[in-house]
């Protein structure tokens, strides 16, 4: 009896601390890493399945080093900057947040538009007034009653995994380009590689998930179920992500159809796949974009306000916290304005925002570690040595692939003559 107390007491604590790490992992499937992921499917099939899988594994180590730090410290990763390394360095990050986020925001209301342009909605209505109910609802509400609509919005998320279902791809050969490395010095292939990576790892999903476990009061004694919270959510993201691409690979790639817009993947799977594949598809995207649309402005106006030294808390009310509210409002202003441009590609809004987004994520990740890595800080609760080498590893990495697709791009016969001496 006492054991069944026991774990009836274990589920309790974690549904009480369980949100921060689900919901900003979820919301790193916005908008543009939807276009992102099918973009990837159509055009290179399988073969980024095994960068999406290692993409995964290093946002459960990213999200988990944020969260612990948030629960430990009960302090935003944009304060704990500015504490450790001065005023220009958090400029510096906040200028770094601003660009990568006013960017990705207009992508979310651009996954808005096309989602209600597919159910014949324009998006001179859908828009402003989806703009509107986002601003009045986290304005209005408080952190426990916003969490709850965050939740319900990412199990409109489950419709991909219906899509990558219903088309019925080779499983074997998908199985087997899961888990085998690929990779290409083409600058095509590394911008794709790199937009998988920066849509799956934000810069400002580092920001929101530690400012919300702190805006939520996660102390470090609640830490051992808040690691779930991350972990669940981290599997979730590249569970969802990984039918987007074989939903796409498996109709669009293999009928040589090209996508310049998450649009454009939702109807050409109806002739493929079936009108109810099309469908979800765009049901996913709605629910996704509306996700990320509450969370991009709010990560931005949590870490400038931390930076700074302003009061910043959803449960505050707009008298108590006017900057906070003040910079989301805007956000939302110029992320919804900037989609209500005519002539403005929705699909290159949301593929390079997530490309800046992978560009922009290295100095954030040194930051990250470093911080959780000082035993003055973190005290029992620093990054352990495995950890840190995976981090720093990660990072490696990811500033290497941002170098070749410069080379790439500015000098592709240099980087032709190194892959061939390298024999690549």
């Amino acid at each position: 009896m006492r054991r069944v107390k026991s774990i009836r007491g274990r589920i309790g604590i974690f549904l009480a601390v369980m949100g921060p790490g689900i919901v900003t992992a979820f919301a790193d499937n916005d908008a543009g890493g939807v276009a992102t992921y099918a973009a990837a499917g159509a055009k290179y099939g399988y073969t980024l399945l095994f960068t999406m899988f290692v993409a995964t594994i290093c946002l459960a180590i990213a999200q988990e080093i944020s969260a612990r730090t948030g629960a430990v410290t009960g302090k935003g990763l944009a304060d704990l900057i500015r504490e450790q390394f001065g005023v220009k360095w958090t400029f510096f990050a906040m200028v770094v947040l601003l660009i990568a986020n006013i960017g990705t925001t207009a992508s979310e209301f651009s996954g808005i538009a096309t989602s209600f342009e597919i159910f014949g909605v324009s998006k001179y209505l859908s828009v402003p007034l989806t703009a509107g109910v986002v601003w009045w609802l986290v304005v209005k509400g408080s952190y426990d009653r916003i969490e709850k609509i965050f939740l319900g919005l990412c199990v409109t998320f489950l419709s991909y995994v219906l899509s990558g279902i219903i088309v019925n791809p080779p499983w074997q050969e998908v199985m087997v380009a899961s888990i085998t490395p690929s990779f290409s010095s083409n600058a095509d292939f590394l911008f794709m590689a790199i937009g998988v990576i920066g849509t799956t790892i934000t810069p400002w999903g580092q920001f929101y998930v530690q400012a919300s476990i702190v805006d939520k009061g996660i102390m470090a004694k609640d830490y051992a179920y808040t690691r779930w919270d991350v972990y669940i959510g981290s599997f979730f993201t590249g569970f969802v992500a990984f039918f987007i691409i074989v939903a796409t690979a498996a109709t669009l790639y293999v009928n040589n159809i090209s996508i310049e817009t998450a649009k454009d993947a939702a109807l050409a799977l109806e002739p493929l796949a079936g009108k109810y594949a099309s469908m979800l598809f765009a049901f996913g995207l709605l629910g996704a974009s509306m996700l990320a649309a509450f969370i991009l402005p709010l990560s931005t106006a949590y870490a400038i306000c931390e930076a700074f030294g302003f009061e910043h808390s959803i449960s505050k009310s707009y008298e108590e916290a006017p900057v906070f509210f003040g910079l989301y409002t805007a956000l939302i202003a110029i992320g919804a304005a900037l989609v209500l441009l005519p002539g403005l590609s929705l699909y290159h809004v949301m593929l390079s925002s997530q490309v800046v987004n992978g560009i922009l994520l290295p100095p954030i990740l040194i930051f990250m570690v470093l911080i959780a890595s000082d035993k003055n800080i973190m005290g029992d609760y620093s990054n352990s040595r495995l950890y840190n080498m995976v981090s720093w590893v990660f990072t490696v990495v990811l500033i290497s692939l941002t170098a070749l697709l410069l080379i790439a791009t500015a000098v592709p016969d240099l980087l032709d003559s190194v892959m061939n001496c390298l024999g690549m």
